[in-house]
């Protein structure tokens, strides 16, 4: 769906701040509220803005330990990837769950309050998940970019 430069410079002001009230955002997006507002709308109802949302950091509740597990899934059976999904859904601890083309099927971020917590996830709620053929785990050590906002 294409948008264009007005939209984009909306978009722009929204994402870098979309607690603004509508009077600032259209101010920064050089718009009318009533013109910001209808075309916010129209972003919403063409799918391209999907919504707003808290942004936690989970580090400063006690969550200390963040592992991305790689996994390969036993492809011989054709309901592999929906029960593999379908179960981590269930893991509380899974906070992201990514599928792939290629070697690695599925990719879960993990987070724990500590490693004695990771291990007894990871023995009794990851291990636990149907269909794993392979799976290694990386420890997170640093985040040094997060894209949370498009070069619009």
């Amino acid at each position: 769906m294409s948008v264009d430069d007005t939209d984009r410079r909306l978009l722009r002001q929204y994402q870098a701040d979309p607690g603004l009230p509508l009077a600032e955002l259209a101010r920064r997006a050089t718009m009318t509220e009533a013109t910001a507002s209808r075309r916010l709308d129209r972003l919403r109802a063409r799918g391209i803005l999907k919504g707003v949302g808290a942004v936690i950091d989970w580090r400063k509740l006690g969550w200390e330990v963040e592992v991305s597990l790689r996994i390969t899934l036993d492809k011989t059976d054709p309901r592999a990837f929906d029960e593999f999904i379908a179960a981590a859904r269930h893991v509380p601890e899974v906070i992201e769950i990514q599928t792939f083309l290629g070697r690695v099927d599925v990719r879960l971020n993990v987070i724990a309050r500590d490693m004695a917590h990771y291990q007894e996830v990871y023995r009794t709620r990851l291990l636990t998940l149907p269909h794993i053929a392979d799976l290694e785990a990386l420890m997170h050590v640093a985040e040094i970019k997060r894209g949370e906002t498009l070069p619009l």
